[in-house]
């Protein structure tokens, strides 16, 4: 599964970890996050959430890095913003990077509306295209779209395997930690 991307940018790095929150998969390009995905049951299932491009162009490594640390103790309770980490956001649309920028920005604990954060974002009239652009977040808990609601309070769905059940738990790991 060793493979370089051609472009003579980073390689891309594959690493799959175990933490509280199930089974992890990583892709970095540098010190710059591609894809993150967690809560599987398996390292094949974990594996198998990342993308077929980034799989296909990824180096496996096994060894440890300061980011997978930090991610392991985020699902242990530790809590962590994440904002110091770079993410991969050039494919996406200005509306999405504006929006997935906002986003990064609710403060650990604390939840928006998809319409607040659609205003926040300069799209006020657009809740329905932030619900969109939350389930394709390619790296949730360092974007963390667990942190926005429905306008009524409800959680709302969550695209990350375990759905609203593996939002709430994420909420009240936060909300457990700030007390």
């Amino acid at each position: 599964m060793t493979a370089k991307r051609r472009s003579g940018k980073s390689t891309l790095r594959l690493s799959i970890f175990f933490g509280d929150l199930g089974w992890m998969a990583l892709v970095t390009a540098g010190e710059t996050v591609r894809q993150l995905t967690f809560g599987h049951s398996s390292p094949s299932a974990a594996k198998r959430g990342i993308e077929p491009e980034l799989l296909a162009a990824a180096e496996f490594v096994e060894s440890e890095t300061p980011l997978t640390r930090r991610l392991r103790a985020y699902a242990s309770g530790n809590p962590d913003s994440f904002r110091d980490v770079a993410v991969d956001l050039g494919r996406l649309s200005r509306f999405q990077r504006r929006v997935l920028m906002q986003c990064r920005r609710i403060t650990l604990g604390s939840m928006v509306s998809y319409a607040e954060l659609a205003a926040r974002a300069g799209f006020p009239r657009a809740a329905r295209a932030v619900g969109n652009c939350m389930a394709a977040n390619r790296v949730p808990l360092i974007i963390p779209c667990h942190r926005v609601v429905r306008s009524d309070g409800r959680l709302g769905f969550y695209s990350a395997p375990g759905g609203p059940a593996m939002k709430r738990r994420l909420l009240a790991l936060e909300s457990r930690k700030l007390a």
